[in-house]
């Protein structure tokens, strides 16, 4: 079994029936050759997007990566979604999980990093 059990959250049931409501209208608007049909179905989609995000950022979505079994209930609200989610997009976009540690520095500079140059490897007898 796996340890992700991802998507299975209100903010992503949600927004998948309204992306599959707006996907058929977009369908109905291309078959009927009619093209504010299609373009209300594509506004149906975006809205679906807004509403998924706007849901996680509540709580009602989970973060990415293994949780634990507790949290697996579809039910169950993330306490940590006003801090943000680390390698979250959602909650980067949002201004959330940008915080450092105090001793933390903003940036390592490629000298203190301890990384080799890389140096050029010839690719044929001609170089």
């Amino acid at each position: 079994m796996s340890l992700y059990d991802e998507g299975h959250t209100i903010a992503g049931w949600t927004g998948a029936a309204i992306a599959t409501t707006g996907g058929a209208v977009a369908g109905l608007g291309v078959c009927t050759a009619s093209l504010p049909v299609a373009g209300a179905g594509l506004a149906v989609v975006a809205v679906s997007v807004l509403v998924t995000w706007a849901l996680h950022l509540s709580g009602w979505g989970k973060p990415p990566g293994v949780r634990p079994r507790e949290q697996w209930g579809m039910r169950v609200r993330d306490t940590q979604a006003r801090d943000g989610h680390a390698g979250c997009v959602g909650c980067r976009l949002a201004g959330r999980g940008r915080k450092r540690s105090a001793g933390a520095p903003a940036s390592v500079p490629a000298s203190a990093s301890g990384a080799v140059p890389a140096e050029s490897i010839p690719l044929s007898p001609i170089e």
